[in-house]
């Protein structure tokens, strides 16, 4: 997948609209292909653009099988454990799709991966809501630096930065259009606070 080079005061674009179409076809494929088909299949967005992500999967996997997937939504932000050191945003709704997630393959859908810290508190989050058969991760970008054990099963785009560096996805239905940013200096790769830009910094 070729990046587009433009660069500006709000950094490098790495995909712009039709990369990340691309990239969530293919990631639909991938769940069906894993999945052998639909069937039992749950998606669970990440608010916010998580949630955006996972409707659009779902779209594709209704054109492809012909099946409508359950989307819903799970909010983490009371799950986290970094709430003392970042104060986080209001939490947002949970929305579980009818029939809920017990037995069932639920993917976990977000936008950027990062430290593995926001995945950890959906995971956490998940087990007040039922026990499902099998959890995937897909996500748009993973950008590196875990901390901890956290890999995705489904990526976009494979973005090496530095922790210094933000990574920004905007998406129409919250942004007006759709692209992935990296800005900042790629130097000194030293530890630090969430620099994610807009993004849940998973």
């Amino acid at each position: 997948m070729s990046a587009p080079s433009e660069t500006t005061d709000e950094g490098r674009v790495v995909l712009d609209a039709r990369d990340i179409a691309r990239a969530l076809t293919r990631i639909s494929h991938e769940i069906l292909e894993r999945n052998k088909g639909p069937e039992d299949l749950v998606l669970l967005g990440i608010p916010t653009r998580g949630v955006g992500l996972a409707h659009r999967i779902a779209d594709r996997i209704a054109v492809t099988e012909g099946i409508t997937v359950p989307v819903g939504a799970l909010d983490v932000t009371l799950y986290r454990d970094d709430l003392r050191q970042h104060p986080a945003r209001g939490p947002q709704r949970t929305e579980v799709p009818p029939g809920g997630i017990d037995g069932r393959t639920v993917v976990l859908v977000d936008d950027v991966l990062y430290s593995g810290r926001t995945v950890r508190s959906a995971l956490d989050a998940m087990s007040d809501l039922g026990r499902p058969a099998a959890v995937r991760l897909a996500v748009l970008v993973d950008r590196g630096h875990r901390e901890l054990p956290i890999r995705a099963d489904h990526v976009g785009k494979n973005l090496p930065s530095a922790r210094t560096e933000r990574v920004m996805v905007r998406l129409e239905e919250y942004d007006d259009h759709d692209e992935v940013r990296i800005a900042g200096t790629p130097g000194s790769d030293t530890t630090g606070t969430d620099t994610t830009g807009g993004t849940e910094g998973s």
